[in-house]
């Protein structure tokens, strides 16, 4: 049976924002979600399929077998080797927002295999699970020398936010430690497996704010 998510603690501000902030932030996120526009290039398309679905925040309260739906695929399941942990770059976002982001950069859809939010735009810790991950699609998320292995063989997670700008949500914390758990003990990913994009490629993503010591020890209780 699986253990609730350590706390991770973070100093975050859950202040509602102004529509016009959001819009900005919006349009600014458009040139920042993906690191590089080589991400074109990596990616193998598919398919641009039907929108992805929303696992309500609410849910969190359940723990972590909430999220067995995940795993309800309309694809057989790939045989997963890694967690790439990214951030959008921009306090708002919305899968709708990312999805057209990515489009306008040269995608064939949304990079990533899952968003999380932090209630703007996304419910905090609301989960969605993107066209890619339900037909276990190849990402076209990760840059850097190996960023074609890791689209290819490598889940993509994306934190609605800048870490660059602040702390994420604490219950968007907790609920990326459930998801990173729940994922890591589907595919038998190891703990050396799961990385940040900076680890990776040569960006600041998910941030100088994410609380990487406090992730690592989060997952670790869950293991």
């Amino acid at each position: 049976m699986s253990q609730p998510s350590t706390p991770i603690t973070t100093q975050s501000s859950n202040t509602p924002m102004s529509i016009r902030t959001k819009a900005v932030w919006a349009s600014l996120a458009s040139g920042m979600v993906v690191v590089t526009g080589v991400l074109a290039l990596m990616d193998p398309g598919g398919s641009f399929g039907p929108r992805g679905v929303n696992l309500p925040a609410l849910a969190a309260a359940a723990g972590t077998t909430s999220l067995e739906t995940i795993f309800q695929t309309r694809e057989p399941e790939a045989a997963w080797k890694a967690i790439v942990i990214h951030h959008a770059a921009a306090p708002y976002a919305t899968a709708e927002s990312l999805d057209e982001s990515h489009r306008r950069q040269g995608l064939t859809g949304l990079g990533h295999h899952f968003i999380v939010g932090n209630n703007n735009g996304l419910g905090d810790g609301e989960i969605h699970a993107g066209y890619r991950w339900l037909d276990q699609l190849p990402g076209a998320h990760a840059a850097g020398e190996h960023g074609d292995w890791y689209n290819r063989n490598a889940i993509g997670i994306v934190l609605v936010g800048s870490g660059d700008r602040r702390a994420f949500t604490d219950q968007q914390m907790a609920r990326l430690v459930d998801l990173v758990s729940a994922l890591s003990r589907r595919y038998g990913i190891p703990p050396e497996s799961v990385v940040l994009h900076s680890d990776i490629a040569p960006t600041t993503s998910p941030g100088r704010f994410f609380p990487a010591a406090a992730f690592r020890e989060a997952l670790d209780s869950q293991r």
